[in-house]
């Protein structure tokens, strides 16, 4: 019989191992004599696990919103070097107990069995030499953002972050948006060579690790350190021909009737962000606060249960929008596991792509809310691969609510915008997860080995764009997609998701919004308790992401591009 008691408490300060050592000591030491003490350990666990991982949360957090700030700083790398690499060690030991216990095949496998074939997994894969290793790689990594969050230009008689020079982008004047692009660009490339030797660096710690868990390359290792047990590398190999196929003629034809729209001899990449037709860029908001607001107008339309988790979120200092200096690149949501509050991070300056972030991340959200109900914290996480259909699928339900944000005119744009970006997207996404696949299953290669390649795979999957005069800005544009550093191969998740997010949006057109969005959320409260395959199946998608799915699905955009007026 399970306990009713709390094993631990909000009030325990969990970025101090000392504090957290003799809980973890106990569990260790537990005798389970039956299957029921096997299943109380099991939630013991999870509550230690989530206060650990939430103090950890915070704390990365406060780092990425101010990476100029030498406290919060510290006390992330404090966490990192001192928390983390025990905590891992203890883990490793409870995932072996686990595994050892006699009890464990006589678990509800309906329940359980996912968590019992990655814990299997982690046991198998864990070298304790590998700690200090993937510790240093956590730092390095804050040193990546460092360097990015530290960007800025001085424009037009102001300080800008990177963020806030895409509205230049956007503008009909081309001899200003070309100077913008020139600005960012430049200033990218002051740090070309400490991010070159940062990645130099992380790739050869990566190796490391790879070898020391018996792998002959780190893109093998990674791909079971992630519990992919639904797909191979050869089957990423197919999506990136199937993009190749597919999807890149399409992003080209729509290149070649921007330039002709434009008027200009070559499209240039300072060409890519403005309206075709002569209009104002779109300009969905001012402020953070109109941001807000018009989102939970948003999604109180779109789903009365969806517009009680953003509300909640409004409420409750979940939220960093705007962009500024010394604030980390990118967006994300993050779940803080014990408390059961997720976080929203980003980078906001105005632009429609804001709005598409903003949906984004409340996508993650609401499936943090969703799945919040499990006692197990590792069922409160889904696979990424459909973590991300939850985020994506909210990109494409909104289109009905963008009057929160626009006229009927810019409606339209907003989503003739985002259709043909995802042409765009799928396109990029095949380029990155194919460049990682070289990179790792390249050791030892140069620097200019490394930006040949990357030519060569965006003369196969990128854009009709003209880069004369500016050979060497393009050679670094990898060193922008911070999950290149950050998190190797988590990328093609997003490609994957993408295609499940298209069905859940032809869901809602074919069978009815309100039918697609109540599979969306049944699908989202299973959390990560089901297989990946299970997942899509529960939001009425197919699982494929091979040549026939994409034409398919390519095919859907087409038409509905058709549809939109200009």
């Amino acid at each position: 019989m399970t306990s009713t008691e709390p094993f631990v408490t909000a009030e325990l300060d969990a970025t101090q191992w000392a504090n957290l050592e003799p809980l973890y000591r106990a569990l260790i030491e537990r005798e389970l004599k039956c299957k029921g003490c096997l299943e109380q350990m099991l939630l013991d666990r999870s509550e230690l696990d989530a206060l650990v991982s939430e103090a950890g949360a915070n704390l990365y957090i406060t780092m990425t919103r101010h990476t100029d700030n030498e406290t919060a700083n510290s006390g992330y790398e404090k966490f990192v070097q001192e928390v983390a690499p025990e905590h891992k060690k203890a883990s490793f030991e409870l995932d072996k107990k686990i595994c050892d216990s006699p009890h464990a095949e006589h678990l509800d496998q309906d329940r359980y069995g996912v968590m019992l074939r990655e814990t299997k997994t982690s046991v198998g894969m864990f070298r304790e030499e590998n700690i200090p290793i993937q510790t240093e790689l956590a730092l390095l990594e804050q040193k990546y953002n460092q360097v990015i969050g530290a960007m800025s230009c001085e424009f037009e008689g102001e300080t800008r972050t990177m963020p806030q020079m895409g509205l230049f982008l956007e503008e009909q004047d081309r001899d200003l948006r070309e100077r913008a692009w020139k600005s960012v660009a430049a200033r990218r490339l002051q740090d070309k060579d400490t991010l070159d030797e940062l990645f130099n660096e992380m790739s050869v710690k990566r190796g490391a690790i790879a070898a020391n868990a018996g792998f002959d390359n780190f893109r093998d290792y990674q791909h079971a350190a992630m519990m992919r047990y639904d797909y191979t590398p050869a089957d990423c190999s197919t999506f990136h021909e199937a993009v190749e196929k597919v999807v890149v003629p399409l992003r080209r034809k729509l290149d070649e009737e921007r330039r002709e729209a434009l008027g200009v001899d070559t499209l240039r990449p300072w060409d890519g962000a403005v309206d075709t037709l002569g209009r104002s860029p779109l300009r969905p908001f001012k402020n953070a606060e109109e941001l807000v607001e018009r989102s939970s107008q948003m999604f109180n339309k779109l789903d009365g249960e969806l517009g009680v988790m953003f509300d909640k979120l409004r409420e409750g200092d979940c939220l960093d929008l705007e962009t500024r200096q010394n604030k980390a690149p990118g967006g994300y949501q993050y779940n803080r596991d014990f408390s059961r509050m997720p976080f929203i991070f980003m980078n906001a300056a105005g632009l429609q792509r804001d709005v598409e972030t903003m949906v984004h991340e409340a996508g993650h959200a609401f499936h943090s809310f969703l799945a919040d109900h499990d006692p197990l914290v590792g069922y409160r996480h889904s696979p990424i691969e459909f973590a991300e259909v939850a985020s994506m699928s909210m990109e494409l339900l909104t289109y009905p609510y963008l009057g929160e944000f626009y006229n009927d005119v810019d409606s339209n744009r907003a989503r003739r915008d985002h259709l043909e970006a995802i042409l765009m997207v799928l396109t990029w996404i095949a380029q990155v997860d194919a460049f990682q696949h070289w990179i790792y299953l390249n050791p030892g290669h140069s620097n200019e080995d490394r930006t040949r390649q990357w030519i060569e795979l965006d003369q196969r999957f990128g854009g009709n764009v003209d880069w004369s005069g500016f050979e060497t800005e393009r050679q670094y544009v990898w060193h922008r997609q911070s999950h290149i550093f950050g998190m190797p191969f988590y990328y093609i998740e997003y490609g994957i998701a993408q295609l499940g997010a298209l069905q859940v949006w032809l869901n809602s057109k074919r069978k009815g919004e309100r039918e697609a969005i109540d599979a969306y959320k049944r699908a989202l409260t299973l959390g990560g308790s089901k297989p990946l395959p299970n997942l899509f199946e529960a939001a009425e998608c197919r699982f494929d992401f091979g040549p026939e799915i994409v034409g398919e699905l390519m095919d859907a955009v087409q038409n509905e591009l058709e549809t939109i007026p200009a």
